[in-house]
């Protein structure tokens, strides 16, 4: 059994809790109010820088050639192409590209890119990956699962989740668990249980990261 294989039954708890919470459930209903989900783009504009130095940072302490070359391709990716898109997704909600610049993290924002910005600047590779890990597996399942629901009416909403369900974002998902695998299987007991606590605590970020924008967090001094 694949180390994901083996960490599947304890991720499912967190993609269930995230497909449960209203503010997805909505989403996938196509009933969701637009701001908190105006929230979350500005939000996530703010997660994706940081989300790019974390491709950055992977690529200086990847192993391999092949490895770095993968980080150094989705930091280029995430910076000129993701963010690009994101401020086009962000246009069709009213939102600029000055409020974008503007937007204060919120504390689960801080928060979370924190600790993925500490862990592959002070971790190794392997810890690297497994915080990245929930991103990409989360969001994945999270559209699988609403586009089996059926696509919302709400175009804005069904753009959302052909994005994440698409061919693209499965394969770079698929490419995430395999990697994730492989060094495993090179590492320790003792750095499999590390990485396995690493991604829990991404998971549980994935999942208060909704919840904030469901909320519409905003630091209260």
């Amino acid at each position: 059994m694949s180390f994901t294989d083996d960490l599947e039954p304890t991720a499912e708890q967190y993609w269930d809790a995230i497909v449960d919470h209203p503010m997805v459930a909505q989403l996938g209903e196509g009933t969701l109010d637009p701001e908190p989900f105006k929230h979350w783009v500005r939000q996530d504009y703010v997660y994706l820088i940081e989300y790019g130095r974390v491709f950055a940072l992977g690529a200086g302490k990847a192993p391999s050639l092949a490895r770095m070359g993968r980080f150094a391709e989705l930091l280029d990716a995430t910076i000129n192409t993701e963010m690009d898109l994101h401020r086009e997704y962000a246009a069709e909600f009213g939102i600029s590209e000055a409020e974008l610049e503007a937007t204060e993290p919120s504390p689960t924002t801080q928060g979370y890119t924190d600790f993925l910005v500490r862990t592959a600047a002070v971790g190794t590779f392997g810890d690297t990956v497994a915080a990245l890990l929930p991103c990409m597996w989360g969001f994945n399942e999270t559209a699988r699962r609403l586009d089996a629901q059926g696509r919302p009416a709400e175009e804005r909403y069904a753009e959302w989740i052909d994005t994440y369900a698409g061919e693209e974002f499965t394969e770079l998902t698929e490419w995430c668990l395999d990697l994730m695998d492989a060094v495993a299987a090179e590492s320790s007991a003792e750095d499999r249980e590390r990485y396995r606590e690493l991604f829990e605590t991404s998971a549980r970020y994935e999942y208060r990261f909704w919840d904030a924008a469901w909320r519409q967090e905003a630091w209260s001094i």
